[in-house]
């Protein structure tokens, strides 16, 4: 099975091989453009957070989204500070699985 998800760093945590994955900003739309603004993170570094759970709240002039967790784990890092613009495919955070 392929792997959709990249992985960033590894590191060994008991027995069991940690890895963790870039969240990045997806896609607008075709009329959305190519950025959007971090509104507010609704999680922190170190938290436990569920796939399909809501990360953060994105901003762009036409609408105002959430950015899904695509797998479930740990928050690692943010790499995103509200009011930041970001572009598309640029990496909001890391999440540990």
């Amino acid at each position: 099975m392929l792997n959709r998800y990249p992985l960033r760093e590894r590191g060994v945590k008991g027995n069991r091989i940690m890895a963790a994955v870039d969240v990045k900003l997806p896609e607008l739309g075709k009329d959305a453009g190519d950025e959007a603004r971090v509104s507010f993170w609704y999680v922190d570094v170190g938290e436990q957070i569920a796939e399909g759970a809501d990360l953060v709240q994105m901003l762009t002039d036409k609408a105002t989204f959430d950015v899904p967790c695509p797998v479930a784990g740990k928050v690692v890092k943010l790499l995103a500070a509200e009011e930041q613009t970001v572009k598309v495919g640029q990496v909001l955070c890391q999440v540990e699985v």
